[in-house]
């Protein structure tokens, strides 16, 4: 596959699960520990060896602008005061100048319209697309894992993360249909949204992470609205199958449903309880919060 340079990071939600607290902050701005769910997301995106940065946003989300860009006054106060780790810090999440785009989704219209949004910035070439809501805990990445199976796949080949659901929830999600295996990902041979526990072709659903070819953006221009009255993703690329392949990666690790309370909270006990500045006495607090000795 040839090699993907570009990534897209929709943006542009208004959070409404978690107000009041997204009122005045983006969602993508809540802290899991102590770095946003967006820079968690930038993370990965960047170990995969991602060098352009596509934001898709909306109003009222200037500060994720901000948050990738300098903030001189800090920078100098952290000096005067000889914060150097805090210094550092700081320097090794800011993306190399130029590396970083923004543009605007002015109408709520979906995913699928989220996506087309940022074609003038991806152009002709193959991207990925990261879900800022949806963080997977690993070693290695989801998206690196994603690079390593698409070298084995065919250049023209689109790969969507996939992870198994109860077939009691498969209604909750999009879902795939599963084919012959190649290397550690398989061929997709169908992809139902939100099917009926009866009609699902597997018990695996389509996770926030995606390796699209730009071929998608043509679909999307001319993408009649779906479910919710919004242009969905899910319907351009199941177009797109009947030209191009789909494979789906199983992926390692564990995901964490950001834009869920539960799943909010569950990622920040599962991160703080990796650092090891924070494990043991995160561990005694939640200890004595259950009532254990």
């Amino acid at each position: 596959m040839t090699r993907i340079r570009k990534a897209i990071f929709p943006v542009a939600g208004l959070g409404t699960r978690f107000l009041p607290a997204t009122k005045a902050m983006p969602k993508e701005m809540l802290p899991v520990v102590d770095r946003p769910l967006i820079q968690h997301v930038v993370d990965e995106a960047r170990e995969a060896g991602i060098e352009h940065l596509v934001f898709v946003t909306g109003r009222n989300k200037a500060v994720i602008e901000d948050h990738f860009d300098r903030q001189f006054e800090l920078e100098v106060t952290l000096v005067e005061r000889h914060k150097k780790a805090e210094l550092k810090l700081l320097e090794e999440n800011l993306p190399p100048a130029g590396t970083v785009s923004f543009t605007r989704q002015q109408s709520p219209l979906g995913l699928g319209h989220a996506v087309w949004c940022a074609r003038e910035l991806i152009g002709h070439e193959p991207f990925a697309l990261l879900l800022p809501d949806v963080l997977v805990q690993h070693p290695r990445g989801c998206l690196a894992q994603m690079m390593d199976a698409a070298a084995h796949l065919d250049p023209k080949a689109n790969i969507i993360a996939v992870e198994e659901v109860p077939m009691d929830r498969v209604h909750m999600y999009g879902v795939v249909g599963v084919g012959e295996t190649k290397g550690k990902a398989f061929s997709i041979t169908k992809m139902v949204e939100k099917p009926k526990k009866a009609e699902a072709p597997s018990n695996l659903s389509i996770t926030g992470r995606y390796i699209l070819q730009p071929e998608i953006f043509d679909i999307l221009e001319n993408q009649a609205t779906g479910a919710g009255g919004e242009i969905q993703l899910t319907d351009a690329m199941v177009a797109l199958a009947k030209a191009q392949p789909f494979y789906g990666l199983k992926f390692e690790g564990r995901s964490y449903d950001c834009g869920s309370k539960i799943g909010f909270l569950a990622a920040n006990v599962a991160y703080g309880l990796q650092r090891a500045d924070l494990a043991d006495e995160l561990r005694s607090e939640i200890k004595r919060l259950v009532g254990e000795k």
